[in-house]
């Protein structure tokens, strides 16, 4: 009989194509995106996408919202 192997996958954060590592991983993913805003400030109003599933990560990305100034 096989035996099978539970591993946790880490998650970790995309935005504008900087990985950033998981802050701490207690902590929810909208928590996370108010720890990462005064760090990266568009991040508040990023859309938000993820999981992702890479095998090795759960992966979640920061898409910065698109507007008209004016």
């Amino acid at each position: 009989m096989n035996s099978l192997t539970a591993t946790a996958l880490y998650r970790e954060f995309f935005y504008n194509g900087t990985r950033i590592p998981d802050p701490a991983p207690n902590l929810s993913v909208e928590q996370v995106r108010e720890l990462l805003t005064p760090t990266f400030p568009e991040i508040a109003t990023a859309t938000l996408t993820g999981p992702e599933d890479t095998g090795t990560a759960l992966r979640y990305t920061f898409s910065r919202a698109i507007g008209s100034k004016g």
